[in-house]
């Protein structure tokens, strides 16, 4: 593979698969070139330190997820569709090799992340609850907490996801969104 857009792309696609199952420690860049057939050298062409790659991949990965999330409202009229579509977001990671989200696993890792990092997660988190926020705001009247319901939701949902990867089980994070919902909590 050439050095040229494409090896970013893979380099930063390879980094988020390492990141939803090992967290920012999990960036490797010896394994990173080797799982997309460059050398270790090439990776620090376009990512000079960890730093510069775990902030990359987690900047990629809001924005990707705050892409989504205006697409769910541009196809859906009904904002009690889109939060209840919400859970969906978070399930894809677990389908995809009982992985976590590439944030909030890193969120868990704060302590040892460079500051770069932090704000891009923290991001992450900012943009989750701001569209939340603006769905429940639509749902309910102004006299209600819509932010503090926002935040309840996003960590409910990822509190969820993160039992399901520790029992490895899918039904669990399902059986969970069900209870919030069937509590009204979702």
């Amino acid at each position: 593979m050439t050095m040229n857009s494409s090896s970013r792309e893979a380099i930063l696609t390879a980094a988020r698969k390492a990141a939803q199952a090992h967290g920012y420690s999990g960036l490797n860049f010896r394994d990173l070139a080797e799982e997309v057939g460059i050398k270790a050298a090439s990776v620090y062409y376009y990512f000079p330190s960890k730093a510069d790659l775990g902030a990359a991949v987690a900047r990629r990965y809001w924005e990707d997820t705050k892409a989504e999330l205006d697409a769910m409202i541009a196809e859906n009229a009904d904002p009690l569709t889109c939060l209840r579509r919400y859970p969906e977001i978070f399930r894809r990671s677990l389908e995809n090799g009982n992985r976590l989200c590439l944030c909030s696993f890193m969120s868990a890792e704060h302590d040892d992340l460079p500051d770069a990092v932090k704000r891009e997660v923290q991001t992450f988190t900012d943009v989750n609850v701001a569209w939340l926020d603006r769905v429940i705001s639509t749902i309910n009247d102004a006299s209600q907490n819509s932010l503090g319901h926002a935040r309840a939701i996003f960590a409910a949902v990822s509190g969820a996801q993160l039992m399901a990867r520790s029992h490895s089980d899918i039904a669990l994070f399902d059986d969970i969104i069900e209870n919030y919902r069937n509590n009204r909590i979702l």
